[in-house]
């Protein structure tokens, strides 16, 4: 099993930024797909940003040019550096891994408050 721990996350003024961290177990952390999703009340769990183990990324509209998503395997950890912060990115957000060797299997972190104050 994969267990992911997210940290980084708090109160900020809108235009602000925060850098949001994951760490992950398992030894194959370098192969895993990394996934940034959030949910807002009221709204459905998006997909933020996700980077595979190529170090391809892909974001939502949404966010795209205000975040970035990043790993480094040697401490088995992906980032969120979130920029130009907007009280819109308010949200629980989650940390998300699919494995290795056929990716079938989601393992979640049990998420963290990101509060963009106006």
């Amino acid at each position: 099993q994969v267990q992911l721990e997210e940290s980084g996350g708090g109160l900020v003024q809108a235009g602000g930024s925060l850098r949001l961290s994951c760490a992950a177990s398992g030894r194959l952390f370098s192969l895993y797909i990394m996934n940034w999703y959030r949910q807002a009340p009221g709204k459905q769990r998006e997909l933020v940003a996700g980077i595979t183990s190529s170090g391809n990324t892909n974001y939502a509209a949404s966010v795209k040019g205000r975040f970035t998503i990043s790993r480094d395997n040697a401490k088995n950890t992906v980032y969120l550096q979130m920029n130009s912060l907007k009280p819109e990115d308010t949200a629980d957000y989650l940390c998300n891994t699919r494995t290795p060797p056929h990716y079938e299997m989601d393992y979640w972190g049990k998420g963290i408050l990101v509060t963009v104050s106006s």
